[in-house]
């Protein structure tokens, strides 16, 4: 049985810290963080705090919502995030093609709609300059890398950006010796989207490396599902989800009814078909992994519960409520994987089907601090009950910033939540600050270091004690304000990494 190669670290098996930090919300002046010089001043300030892991969210370009977790394909990269200062030092780009654009009218907010309107075209400009004899980048043609996100990056530009579902009849229905005509036909617009995911490996490689000399690493995010808008939909079709030969959804992904939503929620993706998936060793999905660890040292995976189990919805239902759980391929999947560094998500509903899938891979699931006060001593997510093998959050990009999350609370919610955090802090032998809400938070963020949690990572907001101002993304709503909070330069202080260094020390991290 074949064995995925990864590098970095097995699981998270030593005390460490890290911060979660979307390359969307770098500091930077291009609408955008990007793997510029924000990025590496990032990680100088990372490894100033001891801060040993940085997670980032999805690298996939942005789909429905600009969200991360909606793209156009499973294995591309967000062209958005190349540095166009850096294509300047490259002559690539001169000054006066980029330098007047006024990317957004908030330095703290990313606008998608001119990051749209402008990134490509002046990508165009660096590709128009570009050395296209260069060995590097004939190699890369000639292994047709990302080959099929550049033919559908050129077929969506084509025809205005509609979903392929909407295409001419000619292109709708993916055919292997129409396509290829099509880029014979079409090679310079092909070339240059492959050319985005060259430029972007390029810069992104370089960060990895200086990154990795200042024993700093990587820890990406892989969502479980792809948009229906994408690639692999339009390529695989039904021999990779639940769909008929006509690219019609047969059942989409979605969960549940709960306490938040009596409904349930319909996501709309396309959900796996495990038993074809099956036929051939699951290939699809361990080339994807084995491609991830390409890119980062440790791999979180996204909603990881659905492998054991998930909920898929009949097209064509009313609401989410008409959905059953499926069998996934629960422990089959990962036979040749026990020691990738992989971190599983297991948030949300949690069965012993779970349990046992975690157990038997061993993977370290996720401890979310905002999660752990609904009345119940016996909570999972109190840090007290908190094991060896496990990701200790204070939030995720999922849930508002930990002072917002304490400041939301009514009267008796809040005495109820301090009377338990007192006690809390009182067994793992940590001052409860109290005086004001910044003293609160790092109660909280040293009760997590000083945990038993081996990994605990800190969104940047939460070392910062920003409010509800700073929220990445709020679930089920779409709005300007979702993945589009973004930091400044000053936000980089020397006190904050001085007193994450200290932490790391007293906890031995």
């Amino acid at each position: 049985m074949e064995t995925i190669q990864y590098k970095g670290k097995n699981k998270c098996q030593k005390r460490e810290a890290g911060i979660l930090m979307p390359v969307s919300s770098l500091p930077s002046n291009e609408g955008i963080g990007t793997l510029g010089k924000g990025a590496y001043r990032f990680v100088d300030w990372l490894c100033n705090a001891n801060m040993k892991i940085w997670q980032v969210l999805p690298l996939l370009p942005t789909g429905y919502g600009d969200s991360p977790y909606q793209s156009y394909a499973s294995d591309a990269l967000n062209y958005y995030f190349i540095d166009l200062e850096t294509l300047e030092e490259e002559g690539l780009l001169k000054k006066n093609d980029y330098q007047d654009i006024v990317w957004s009218e908030n330095v703290r907010r990313v606008d998608y709609g001119k990051l749209f309107e402008y990134k490509a075209e002046i990508l165009k400009i660096a590709f128009s300059r570009f050395d296209k004899t260069a060995k590097d980048w004939v190699s890369f043609l000639a292994e047709k890398r990302y080959l099929d996100f550049a033919v559908f990056m050129s077929l969506k530009t084509k025809f205005s950006y509609a979903p392929w579902t909407d295409w001419e009849k000619e292109y709708k229905i993916y055919d292997e010796t129409r396509i290829q005509r099509y880029v014979e036909e079409h090679r310079a617009d092909v070339e240059f989207w492959q050319f985005t995911q060259y430029l972007f490996l390029k810069q992104w490689n370089s960060l990895l490396k200086y990154a990795h000399e200042r024993k700093v690493f990587i820890m990406g995010d892989m969502p479980i599902y792809v948009s229906y808008d994408s690639v692999e939909a339009w390529k695989y079709g039904k021999d990779l989800f639940m769909m008929d030969e006509n690219g019609n959804l047969s059942m989409l992904a979605g969960v549940p009814p709960d306490a938040f939503c009596e409904d349930g929620q319909f996501w709309g993706n396309p959900v796996y078909d495990w038993d074809k998936l099956k036929t051939t060793n699951y290939r699809w999905w361990k080339d994807r992994i084995r491609y991830a660890f390409t890119l980062y040292d440790i791999l979180r995976i996204d909603h990881f519960r659905a492998f054991d189990r998930f909920y898929a919805i009949p097209s064509g239902a009313e609401t989410a409520k008409e959905g059953e759980w499926l069998d996934g391929p629960k422990t089959d999947l990962f036979q040749d994987m026990q020691t990738c560094a992989i971190v599983a998500e297991d948030l949300g509903i949690i069965d012993d089907g779970v349990r046992a899938l975690l157990k038997a891979t061993g993977y370290p699931g996720m401890k979310v601090f905002e999660f752990a006060f609904d009345g119940n001593p016996e909570n999972e997510y109190l840090p007290s009950l908190y094991n060896e093998n496990c990701v200790a959050y204070t939030g995720t990009h999922d849930n508002d910033t930990l002072r917002s999350f304490i400041e939301q609370m009514d009267i008796k919610q809040r005495k109820d939540f301090e009377e338990r955090l007192e006690e809390e802090c009182l067994d793992a032998d940590v001052a409860y600050l109290t005086e004001t809400i910044e003293d609160e938070c790092k109660s909280v963020i040293e009760l997590l270091f000083a945990s038993k949690a081996n990994l605990v990572i800190i969104p940047m907001q939460d070392t910062l004690f920003l409010g509800e101002e700073a929220r990445l993304n709020a679930p089920a709503t779409v709005s300007n304000r979702n993945w589009t909070f973004r930091f400044i330069e000053t936000d980089l202080k020397n006190r904050t990494a001085a007193w994450l260094k200290e932490l790391t020390e007293e906890y031995n991290r």
